[in-house]
């Protein structure tokens, strides 16, 4: 199938702006044909692709790090290797990230359970008193 760029941004969810900044930037596996007009026409493929980039990019990894896999596939086989050193090492990261948030998110869960002991006791107004041992 042949799709034009308002039918790839509706499928993708990205802007049409978004799609071309990622045709700029060098992010898909191939150049994007054109039609007699001059108009892009992506195929099932290139939204395939595109969705993976929005997804890797989502995630944190950085454009040049999207670059560099696009490279790597556009070379073809025999490069394997560094596409998954390229994959795990942005694994790890979101990873550690998402362990951090974890923490971060079962303080904030215990904060939240206090207050709301506090303000369903009418005790409220003696959170955060600066005293040590205090739970607020």
């Amino acid at each position: 199938m042949a799709y034009g760029i308002g039918e790839v941004a509706l499928r993708t969810g990205l802007s049409v702006h978004a799609l071309r900044y990622y045709e700029r930037e060098g992010l898909f596996t191939g150049p994007i044909v054109r039609d007699g007009g001059g108009r892009r026409v992506y195929s099932d493929d290139d939204i395939e692709w595109v969705e993976l980039c929005a997804r890797l990019r989502e995630s944190g990894m950085p454009l040049e790090a999207i670059r560099t896999y696009a490279d790597l596939v556009r070379e073809g086989p025999g490069n394997e290797p560094d596409r998954l050193a390229l994959l795990r090492a942005h694994q790890e990261r979101i990873e550690a990230q998402m362990e951090a948030l974890s923490v971060g998110l079962s303080m904030i869960s215990y904060k939240v359970r206090v207050y709301e002991k506090r303000l369903a006791e009418g005790t409220a107004s003696q959170l955060w008193t600066g005293r040590a041992g205090s739970d607020d």
